[in-house]
This record gives structure tokens, sequence and C-alpha cells, in this order.
């Protein structure tokens, strides 16, 4: 994660994983659009579905089939989150799609679940300088994030994992287990 000029733009670095600067103009147009679009999206109301779900398609990078997020819904670009088909996410998802955000088919998302891709160095000289970088976030088909959970940059939590409410998950979750804690841990294994 070189610091030199190297060619890039400060999004292209972004979306590399490698040290960029937030506040850049391209950066800052982009987020800007995605403010725009999620307060349009937060104040629809739910007697409007297809008011709500065009704003959502045009907010994400991509909407599966008969998918609902329920406002409100904060994100930094949005055009990094993709959800698969049939999923549900509750009041208060904060997604913060610095890196990718990836959601598989069928997953249930809780009240208030936090999915943080942003990291910041360890280094106080470079976070004064205003560095930072991100890290994508997976999650797979079929699982259930509680209410609360929160979900650290570079995660992966594989198909049909249950992840218990305000459980905090800083490393990646196989498939098929009940997660639960801070940090998390597996309790048990889910029969398939």
């Amino acid at each position: 994660m070189a610091l030199e000029n190297d060619g890039r733009s400060m999004r292209e670095r972004m979306l590399a994983g490698d040290l960029y600067i937030a506040d850049d103009p391209e950066l800052a147009e982009h987020n800007l659009r995605a403010m725009d679009l999620m307060d349009a999206y937060n104040a629809t109301s739910a007697r409007d579905p297809g008011a709500r779900g065009r704003l959502l398609a045009e907010l994400l990078g991509a909407v599966g089939a008969d998918t609902v997020v329920r406002p409100p819904l904060r994100v930094d670009y949005g055009s990094h989150i993709r959800i698969g088909a049939r999923s549900f996410a509750n009041f208060g998802l904060v997604a913060l799609d610095v890196a990718p955000i990836t959601i598989g088919d069928d997953v249930q998302i809780g009240t208030n679940v936090q999915l943080l891709t942003p990291t910041h160095p360890v280094d106080p000289e470079l976070r004064r300088a205003k560095w930072e970088a991100a890290q994508p976030i997976t999650i797979g088909d079929n699982v259930w994030l509680g209410s609360g959970a929160i979900v650290l940059a570079g995660v992966t939590i594989g198909a049909n994992t249950v992840v218990g409410a305000g459980t905090v998950v800083t490393r990646d979750l196989p498939a098929n287990v009940v997660a639960v804690g801070n940090p998390a841990r597996v309790i048990r294994t889910i029969p398939t």
C-alpha cells in the first residue's frame, strides 16, 4: 500500500483496497450522489413500493428480485453494494461500501445491522494525513444476521450461517454454523 503517486485516481486506489484519501473531488461527488438518492429513498412511503424499488435500484450496484430493504438505509456510495434475490433488510441497515459488499440470495438482516468495510491505519501520522483503506465483505446465501450485528472489513460469512443479535464478526465464519459474541465465536454447527 505505497503512498507514492502511482498514476491511479483515489477512487481506483480505494477500490483496489489500497490507501487513499477520501477527501477527493471525484469521491466526494460519488458520495453526494449517494446521499441524494439515500435521502430520497429514506423519505419514500411504504405505500409507494414502485418508487422505493426504483430508487433502491438506482442507489445500489445490484438488487435481486423480491428483495426488500426497509428505510432508513445508510451507505457511503451505494454503487458497491450487491444484494441477491429474496433478501430482506429490516430498519436501520448501515452498509459502508468503501469496498464491495456482496449479500447473497435469501439473506435475512435484522434491525440496526452494520456492514463496515472501511479501515484506518494504526500509524497516527497516516491517520492524521487522512489516509484510509477498505476490505470487502461477503455474506453468503441464506445467512441470518441478528439485530445489532456488526460485520467488520474483510469478513466472509458462509451460506446458511446464523449470526446472533449483537454479535461482532471480526473474522470469517464458515457455512452452516451459529455464531455469537464479541468477537464472534461458533457455538454450534447447523445440520445440512
